[in-house]
């Protein structure tokens, strides 16, 4: 039995090291959000288009209920390639899969819509983003040089999407839209007596939607739009079809003054502090956890040679995550420490709180076991399992420890004797509880419905704590006992004989 229960604690430490990790669960909040992206040259009209099919393509899955769309430069979007879907599910019990599953099939319609992109992710209802990203997770790359930054997001981008622990890689680049400049021949302009100014007004009436009056009624007002005509508003020649009037009255094309030329330009350049920044999004492949795509994303790094003038960082729910890897353990241990204190000062001894203790293990390698069979990660709600956990196995020990000190100073049994009655006698109350606490659990293991991807890991890990524990406690528990209560009786009797031989 020690030797079980030395086991227990080597296996604790196995699981913990071979469990992945995690932040939260994934939910099912009956709702997606999807973010799409055309060509950075595409145009208003091409988007809405597009937009469209993308819209028709998703309400034509069986399981989606509604959906909103928007495109166009706002708050919300950045850019005019980009646009907003909100999808709401059917309710959990009329429909066949849940969201993830969901989000596969629509990935597939959407991949037969051309020119567009679509990326999805569920909405959570604990998130801790504060901002709206393509996909579920965000990382930045930042450096002064907006060159060098292009260039090392075109290399990080390809060696993520060939990881198998990512999926829908993105980055918020926009550096390669389109812009038209106008080189006006002032020598010609000013033989025919046309300004700049005029030239700019020209454009600005045919393009710029010029509100040139307004009109009123009894119950609205009506603004007056000036612009050509769409069919003449399409590509750069459009821009040499316009007309403006020289010094004598009469109209000269465009196209005799000035030379247009199509230019790349970036769309948006995002900042991070003070420096340009791209942001990566990125959601979990089937099966993968977030532990591991964060270290996918630091091997990337260092696979291409990122050199250290450009800056990664975690952001929203993977930096959490990073911060509450780093501070889970200590967590733990603190509490550990903390009980060990509470029950000396209980117990008035050193090695009682330690025979106490020794039933952790036991309940941790079951919870640990259930989350790697489950295939789920370690997050914070299982963290938090495990605490209760902690507290619940302790209680045991606590029961039959507490007794059997009392029968030795009451009622001067023998401590093998005192431990054995202990264990008789403290069986039903601590089986009662222990089933109390699993049935309690049960439940929240097949929870379905909104939010039940909350409860899962907790039922899951106090189910497997407390079925590994309940097994082990009454065997362990004695045998340390007995241990550390002859280990303490041979200490005693050497220091007396060091005395006496003194």
């Amino acid at each position: 039995m020690l030797g079980a229960t030395a086991a227990t604690l080597a296996l604790t430490v196995a699981l913990y090291i071979a469990v992945p990790k995690g932040f939260f669960p994934v939910q099912d909040a009956g709702l997606i959000q999807g973010i799409s992206e055309a060509p950075q040259s595409v145009s208003f009209e091409a988007m809405a288009r597009r937009q469209q099919a993308l819209a028709d393509a998703i309400l034509a899955d069986p399981d989606v209920a509604t959906l909103s769309s928007f495109i166009g430069v706002d708050g919300s979007n950045a850019t005019l390639n980009s646009g907003r879907f909100l999808i709401e599910l059917k309710p959990h019990a009329e429909r066949s899969a849940g969201a993830l599953e969901i989000i596969e099939r629509i990935k597939r319609r959407a991949a037969a819509v051309p020119g567009i992109d679509l990326y999805l992710q569920p909405v959570q209802e604990l998130s801790i983003e504060d901002r709206v990203s393509r996909t579920q997770y965000q990382f930045a790359l930042t450096t002064p040089d907006l060159d060098e930054l292009s260039r090392w997001t075109g290399a990080m981008l390809q060696a993520l999407r060939k990881h198998p622990a990512l999926a829908d890689v993105a980055s918020d680049l926009q550096d390669q839209g389109l812009q038209a400049w106008l080189d006006i021949d002032r020598d010609a302009a000013a033989r025919l007596g046309v300004s700049v100014s005029a030239i700019a007004d020209a454009l600005y009436d045919a393009f710029g939607q010029r509100q040139v009056s307004t009109i009123f009624t009894h119950a609205n007002q009506y603004r007056v739009v000036l612009e050509a005509d769409p069919r003449f508003q399409l590509g750069p020649e459009a821009i040499g079809r316009i007309h403006v009037a020289t010094a004598d009255g009469r109209q000269t094309p465009l196209s005799g003054l000035a030379r247009v030329e199509t230019r790349p330009t970036p769309l948006q350049v995002s900042h991070l502090g003070q420096f340009p920044a791209v942001t990566f999004s990125f959601n979990l492949a089937p099966g993968a956890s977030l532990g591991e795509a964060v270290a996918a994303i630091e091997q990337a790094r260092a696979d291409i040679g990122m050199p250290a003038s450009v800056e990664l960082r975690l952001q929203g729910a993977a930096q959490a995550f990073r911060n509450s890897l780093s501070s889970t353990l200590w967590l733990i241990l603190a509490a550990v420490l903390v009980m060990y204190i509470v029950l000396g000062v209980l117990y008035e001894s050193f090695i009682h709180p330690v025979t106490i203790l020794s039933t952790l293990p036991s309940a941790t390698v079951g919870a640990l076991a259930a989350l790697l069979l489950s295939g789920r990660s370690l997050d914070l709600i299982a963290v938090i399992g495990i605490i209760l956990l902690i507290g619940l196995v302790k209680k045991n020990a606590i029961m039959m420890i507490d007794f059997a000190l009392e029968a030795e100073r009451e009622q001067g049994l023998a401590p093998r004797e005192a431990i054995h009655r202990a264990a008789l006698l403290r069986f039903r109350p601590i089986l009662m509880t222990t089933l109390a606490a699993l049935f309690a659990a049960i439940p929240m293991v097949f929870a379905s419905g909104s939010g039940a991807e909350l409860r899962q890991p907790l039922g899951l890990v106090m189910v497997g704590g407390l079925l590994v524990s309940q097994v082990l406690t009454l065997f362990t528990t004695p045998v340390v006992y007995l241990f550390f209560d002859r280990l303490s009786r041979r200490r005693e009797a050497a220091a007396e004989g060091a005395g006496a031989a003194a």
